[in-house]
This record gives C-alpha cells, structure tokens and sequence, in this order.
C-alpha cells in the first residue's frame, strides 16, 4: 500500500484526514467553506447555560410560559375594523381627513373611511371586539389587546423581517429560533421551532424563519398543510427494509464523529449539523404521528371547523389543531402562517376592496384561533401557552382610493392570551383616528422583550457571539412591558 495514506505512529489515515493534512489544503478549502456558512457558527457567549441543543435548557428566571404560538395575520390587518374601534371615522365618514397625512406606501389618500362593520363589547372586561370576530370575542376576558404598537417599516418585506428577527433584512434568526436557541425542546424527536406553512408565506420569503447565525438545530421545520396528508417532503424512508436506513445512518454518524473528533474543539462548529441528520430521523416517525388528526373527536373537529363548507376554515382549522398537538409534545415555538387562496400575497393587505378582502379572511380565521384559545385552556395548556396574534403593520383610517386602506407602521393593534399575560386587558392607545399610537407606545422590540420575559429569559442577557460581537433578539433596544404581566 502506498506510504503516503499512512500518518503519525504508522496509523493508516482516513480520507478525510488524508484531505485535511494534503499539501495543497484543499481538503480544509472545502471545510473553511462550510464553516464559514451562518449555520454553523462558533460557540455562543450565553449564560442560559451550556446544555447540547435538542434539551431543555435552563432559563433566567421562572417562566410564565413554556411555548408560543404565533398566529402571523400576514398583510397587515385594519387595528381600526378589530379591535380598536373609533367613532370619529363614522362620524366623518367621507370628509377629507384632518390629521397630517405621512408619506403612505402608494401615496393614492382618500377621504376618512368608516369601520364597514360594527363593534361589540364582550365578557367581563368588556374588550370591544368587531363583527369580524365573533368567534375569538367570546375570549375577550382571555385577550390582551395592545393597541399601541409602532413599527419602524411601512414595506412588506422589511416589516415582516422586523416583526420576526427585530432586523428589517435578511439574514437575521428569528423569535422561533431564538426561543428555540435559549430554551432548548422538551420534545426529542421533533424540532424546537416549527412552522405550519399553509401556503401564504410571508414576502421576504424562507428569511422570515431563518436560524440566521445561530446553530442550524434552530432553523424553522415546515409542516405543510395546504391539503391532506404528507405534510413533510421527504418524510417517508426510501429504504424498504426495516432497520437498513438506522444501519445507513449509524455508519454515517460514526465517521462523522470521527472527524469530530480529528478537528477537537473545532467540532463544535460541525456539531448542529450531525444532530440535524439525528432529528430528521427521528422525525420520519413523530411527524406522521402529529400531524394524524382523524384519531381527534368528532367534537374536536367541529370546534375547529376540520368539516365546515368553508375550504380556508377548514384548512386554517388544521393548523391550529396541529399547533396544539406540538407544543402539547413540547415544541417550543409554533407558527401559524396564512392559507393560500385568499390572495396570490399579504392575504390581509387591502389596498381596495377592504371590505370583501378582510370579510374572507376574517372568515378563515376566526373560529379555529378561538377553537385553539378554547381547546388549550380546557386542556390547561394556555397557562402556559403564549398565543400571539400579529401582524407586519397595521391599516390607514383614511380610504387610499376609495374603498381600501394603505399601510400604518404609525399605530396598530396585537393581542397575546396565556402564557403569563394578564387577561381582558386593553394596552396602550393611538389618536382618535386610530392613526398614531399615543399611549404607552410598544415598539417590535419591546414585544420580543417581554415575550422572551414570560419564557424566563432576559433579553439582555440571551447573546451569541457572532464576528466578533454579541447579538441579541432586541438588538440594544427593547424593554419588558411589565404592565400587561399577569
């Protein structure tokens, strides 16, 4: 055998090693190529604590909350048509408007448009909820409506990367991942970060679920529930023989600890990767099992409208059924994207038509959010479920033309439920024209700031090393909005 595949002390050399320790380094070109990828990043400066990925870790202080759900309203729903409701615009209903008008994405302003649709006033708090919502006003006195949220962005990309990453480019990891990172899975065969992609992904693409910088163990995992069945490509086994794909997958991993072990502390940087093909593995046999819903009751299905005559209920329906069967096997963070079909993009965005547009998606959506509000809170799952209901920005209160509304980053409205948020609550307030947030203002970062409080973690604290800097969720921004903390 030729001499020179033999290393140090006689050993024969692998090929890898034998690649790395060439004269001409290409075997390290190639290496210093897949190190230099974000996915695989240095080790994180993080006092959360130094437990592999893929277990819980352990937090700051005593969570709230343990998972979120993140019911992304893609487009960027009218604050002043849901949940803030404001007499003014009826009251000057087709009269020019009276405030100073900012510079609006399409610059076609209208005259000051009325709500299409009446408010009432639900539970014991009162929370006045719109006729769009019928279904999730009944848990007013579960709601924390926020009515005061400011965004920095009036474009759709930009203000969907701000609302998921704090960052308006792309590149960034985002809440998913950054929970995932900091509070590792209580589920060993299933992710820490999924999204239930139901066709409508948000403008900005794949971005808005990135594990950026952070190890690739934190990157969203897509469940696709467009229709029935596979809701994962590539989840069957090829192998048709039992065992033969584990015996594939032991020979890969024990050359791949191997190399580890050759590059010693550099391993780490590798390390996201092997445990990757772990999970995937693992997966081939828990996303089948999540994702059957016919074991469910048929009372289950009613609730969330699995049957209804409506396509976009039924298939919104699934996903929030889906949400709580993960993060009931301890899936950290869930998002819940929009259903094609209602729009080719921003299914919420109504330049024209406001009234058809979020009549249809309002429609889709509102009883499967109120069946997963109803359904995780019998199953004493809300107290420590975080549900967020978001959009990238809110609506005009003036027409652009004459029958839509144009983006607002100046002032809209979310709601959370559970996870240590206090209930039937109205925070914060905009002008009387539901154009400005005027009161206790909350910006995107310090709606991260106080969703990473309820699950224990500090923002400040949460960093990772990155080129040479710590980054975090809230970038320098961002405070916990303790009033709204139950």
């Amino acid at each position: 055998m030729n001499e020179s595949r033999y290393g140090e002390r006689g050993r024969l050399w692998t090929r890898r090693q034998m690649l790395s320790k060439a004269s001409t380094g290409f075997g390290m070109v190639a290496l210093s190529a897949l190190l230099a990828d974000p996915a695989y990043a240095g080790p994180a400066n993080v006092s959360v604590g130094a437990t592999p990925s893929g277990g819980p870790k352990p937090t700051h202080f005593r969570p709230r909350a343990r998972n979120v759900i993140f019911l992304f309203m893609d487009g960027g729903v009218s604050q002043v048509d849901t949940f803030d409701p404001k007499p003014r615009l009826n009251r000057e209903n087709g009269q020019p408007f009276k405030m100073k008008v900012e510079a609006t994405q399409f610059d076609a302003v209208g005259n000051t448009l009325a709500s299409h649709w009446g408010f009432e006033r639900y539970g014991e708090s009162g929370i006045p909820v719109s006729d769009l919502f019928p279904y999730v006003g009944r848990h007013a006195d579960d709601l924390c409506v926020i009515r005061s949220i400011r965004t920095s962005f009036p474009e759709h990309a930009q203000a969907c990367y701000f609302v998921h990453t704090g960052n308006a480019i792309a590149g960034w990891p985002t809440m998913g991942a950054w929970a995932s990172y900091g509070l590792g899975t209580e589920a060993a065969d299933l992710p820490g970060f999924i999204v239930l992609n139901g066709g409508a992904i948000p403008l900005g693409g794949l971005a808005n679920y990135s594990n950026g910088f952070l190890p690739a163990i934190h990157q969203g995992s897509h469940l696709y529930i467009t229709k029935p069945g596979e809701v994962m490509r590539n989840i069957s086994p090829l192998e048709a023989k039992t065992g033969l794909q584990r015996r594939k997958l032991d020979l890969i991993s024990e050359g791949d600890r191997d190399f580890l072990t050759a590059l010693g502390s550099d391993g780490e940087m590798v390390e996201s990767a092997v445990k990757n093909y772990e999970l995937a593995f693992a997966m081939q046999r828990s996303v089948p099992e999540v994702s059957e819903l016919s074991r469910e009751s048929q009372a289950t299905r009613q609730l969330y409208g699995l049957d209804s005559d409506n396509e976009y209920t039924a298939r919104y329906g699934r996903q929030c059924l889906l949400a709580r069967r993960l993060v009931e096997r301890g899936v950290r963070f869930v998002e819940v994207t929009c259903v094609s079909g209602l729009r080719d993009e921003s299914p919420w965005d109504q330049h024209h038509d406001l009234k058809a547009g979020h009549q249809r998606n309002a429609l889709a959506v509102d009883q499967p959010i109120a069946a997963l509000l109803t359904d995780l809170k019998a199953r004493g799952l809300l107290e420590e479920t975080l549900v967020l209901w978001a959009c990238e920005f809110g609506r005009t209160p003036f027409a652009q033309g004459t029958d839509g509304r144009d983006h607002n980053p100046h002032g809209f409205t979310v709601w959370m439920a559970g996870g240590g948020i206090q209930g039937g609550m109205i925070h914060g307030a905009t002008d009387e024209y539901g154009y400005h947030a005027v009161e206790d203002v909350v910006t995107v970062h310090d709606l991260h700031a106080t969703i990473l409080h309820v699950l224990g973690l500090d923002h400040e604290r949460m960093t990772y090393r990155y080129a040479g800097r710590d980054f975090r969720l809230t970038d320098v921004h961002g405070r916990v909005v303790k009033e709204i903390i139950a």
